[in-house]
Protein backbone atom coordinates (compact mmCIF):
# COMPACT_ATOMS: atom_id res chain seq x y z
CA UNK A 1 0.00 0.00 0.00
CA UNK A 2 1.36 3.43 -0.83
CA UNK A 3 2.14 6.55 1.83
CA UNK A 4 0.44 8.69 -0.71
CA UNK A 5 -3.41 9.91 0.50
CA UNK A 6 -5.81 10.66 -1.47
CA UNK A 7 -8.03 13.58 -1.35
CA UNK A 8 -11.93 13.40 -2.17
CA UNK A 9 -11.64 15.08 -5.67
CA UNK A 10 -9.05 13.07 -6.26
CA UNK A 11 -11.37 9.95 -5.11
CA UNK A 12 -13.69 11.02 -7.03
CA UNK A 13 -12.02 11.14 -10.49
CA UNK A 14 -10.08 7.91 -9.84
CA UNK A 15 -13.95 6.56 -9.18
CA UNK A 16 -15.29 7.99 -12.54
CA UNK A 17 -12.74 5.66 -14.28
CA UNK A 18 -13.89 2.90 -15.54
CA UNK A 19 -10.77 0.67 -14.47
CA UNK A 20 -11.49 1.39 -10.34
CA UNK A 21 -13.57 -1.36 -9.06
CA UNK A 22 -12.99 1.07 -5.76
CA UNK A 23 -10.85 3.49 -4.12
CA UNK A 24 -10.11 5.16 -0.63
CA UNK A 25 -7.26 8.05 0.46
CA UNK A 26 -5.31 5.21 0.47
CA UNK A 27 -5.77 2.66 -2.01
CA UNK A 28 -6.79 1.75 -5.25
CA UNK A 29 -8.43 -1.57 -6.32
CA UNK A 30 -8.20 -1.77 -9.98
CA UNK A 31 -10.63 -3.94 -12.10
CA UNK A 32 -10.09 -7.23 -12.62
CA UNK A 33 -9.99 -7.06 -16.35
CA UNK A 34 -8.21 -4.16 -16.62
CA UNK A 35 -5.43 -6.34 -14.81
CA UNK A 36 -5.45 -9.04 -17.58
CA UNK A 37 -5.55 -6.21 -20.25
CA UNK A 38 -2.84 -4.61 -18.55
CA UNK A 39 -0.79 -7.67 -18.33
CA UNK A 40 -1.50 -8.67 -21.50
CA UNK A 41 -0.31 -5.53 -22.96
CA UNK A 42 2.74 -5.49 -20.45
CA UNK A 43 4.02 -8.79 -21.68
CA UNK A 44 3.99 -6.99 -25.46
CA UNK A 45 6.03 -4.91 -24.29
CA UNK A 46 4.17 -1.71 -23.93
CA UNK A 47 5.63 0.31 -20.97
CA UNK A 48 3.46 0.38 -17.27
CA UNK A 49 2.99 3.84 -17.90
CA UNK A 50 1.74 3.86 -21.45
CA UNK A 51 -0.57 1.08 -20.32
CA UNK A 52 -2.23 3.13 -17.46
CA UNK A 53 -2.07 6.42 -19.40
CA UNK A 54 -4.34 4.79 -21.98
CA UNK A 55 -6.69 3.53 -19.60
CA UNK A 56 -7.26 7.14 -18.40
CA UNK A 57 -5.38 7.24 -15.36
CA UNK A 58 -3.44 10.30 -14.45
CA UNK A 59 -0.20 9.45 -13.09
CA UNK A 60 0.08 12.65 -11.27
CA UNK A 61 -2.41 11.73 -9.08
CA UNK A 62 -1.66 7.83 -8.50
CA UNK A 63 1.89 8.58 -8.48
CA UNK A 64 4.52 7.72 -11.25
CA UNK A 65 6.18 4.54 -9.80
CA UNK A 66 2.17 3.11 -9.63
CA UNK A 67 1.77 1.73 -12.32
CA UNK A 68 5.82 -0.19 -12.26
CA UNK A 69 4.76 -1.34 -9.01
CA UNK A 70 0.75 -2.48 -9.86
CA UNK A 71 2.29 -4.62 -12.90
CA UNK A 72 5.69 -5.96 -11.66
CA UNK A 73 3.10 -7.31 -8.13
CA UNK A 74 0.18 -8.34 -10.94
CA UNK A 75 2.71 -10.35 -13.41
CA UNK A 76 3.94 -12.08 -9.72
CA UNK A 77 0.49 -13.08 -9.22
CA UNK A 78 0.12 -14.11 -13.04
CA UNK A 79 3.19 -16.25 -12.97
CA UNK A 80 1.88 -18.42 -9.86
CA UNK A 81 -1.76 -18.50 -10.46
CA UNK A 82 -2.23 -17.59 -14.18
CA UNK A 83 -5.48 -15.23 -15.15
CA UNK A 84 -7.53 -16.63 -12.69
CA UNK A 85 -5.24 -15.40 -9.50
CA UNK A 86 -6.01 -11.89 -11.34
CA UNK A 87 -9.89 -12.72 -11.39
CA UNK A 88 -9.97 -13.34 -7.72
CA UNK A 89 -9.55 -10.94 -4.96
CA UNK A 90 -6.68 -11.90 -2.45
CA UNK A 91 -7.89 -9.71 -0.32
CA UNK A 92 -10.96 -11.32 1.37
CA UNK A 93 -10.11 -13.72 4.24
CA UNK A 94 -8.15 -16.37 2.57
CA UNK A 95 -5.86 -16.47 5.75
CA UNK A 96 -6.72 -16.27 9.69
CA UNK A 97 -6.63 -12.78 10.96
CA UNK A 98 -6.18 -11.39 14.77
CA UNK A 99 -5.70 -13.65 17.87
CA UNK A 100 -6.17 -17.08 17.38
CA UNK A 101 -9.45 -18.45 19.06
CA UNK A 102 -10.02 -19.93 22.60
CA UNK A 103 -11.40 -23.48 22.57
CA UNK A 104 -15.07 -22.45 23.54
CA UNK A 105 -16.01 -23.03 19.72
CA UNK A 106 -14.58 -26.39 19.73
CA UNK A 107 -16.72 -29.87 20.37
CA UNK A 108 -16.08 -31.88 23.30
CA UNK A 109 -13.28 -34.50 21.86
CA UNK A 110 -11.28 -31.19 20.19
CA UNK A 111 -11.04 -29.47 23.48
CA UNK A 112 -10.28 -32.94 25.51
CA UNK A 113 -7.30 -33.00 22.78
CA UNK A 114 -6.32 -29.59 22.91
CA UNK A 115 -6.04 -29.78 26.92
CA UNK A 116 -4.09 -33.20 26.37
CA UNK A 117 -1.28 -31.73 23.85
CA UNK A 118 -1.34 -28.46 26.40
CA UNK A 119 -0.74 -30.70 29.41
CA UNK A 120 1.91 -32.49 27.39
CA UNK A 121 3.71 -29.03 26.01
CA UNK A 122 3.92 -27.91 29.80
CA UNK A 123 5.33 -31.48 30.99
CA UNK A 124 7.96 -31.45 28.37
CA UNK A 125 8.66 -27.36 29.23
CA UNK A 126 9.02 -28.32 33.40
CA UNK A 127 11.68 -31.04 32.35
CA UNK A 128 13.56 -28.92 30.50
CA UNK A 129 13.63 -26.27 32.68
CA UNK A 130 14.38 -28.75 35.55
CA UNK A 131 17.50 -29.76 33.83
CA UNK A 132 18.61 -26.44 33.15
CA UNK A 133 18.73 -25.92 37.06
CA UNK A 134 20.16 -28.81 37.99
CA UNK A 135 23.42 -28.19 35.67
CA UNK A 136 23.67 -24.38 37.42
Amino acid sequence: MSKKIFTQEQIDELRQNPNVANCSERSILYHKDFKVLAIEKYRQGMPPSWIFKEAGFNLAVIGRSAPKWCLQRWQKTFNKKGEAGLLTDGRKGDYPRGRPKGIKHLSDKEKIKYLETEIAYLKAENDFLAKLRKKS
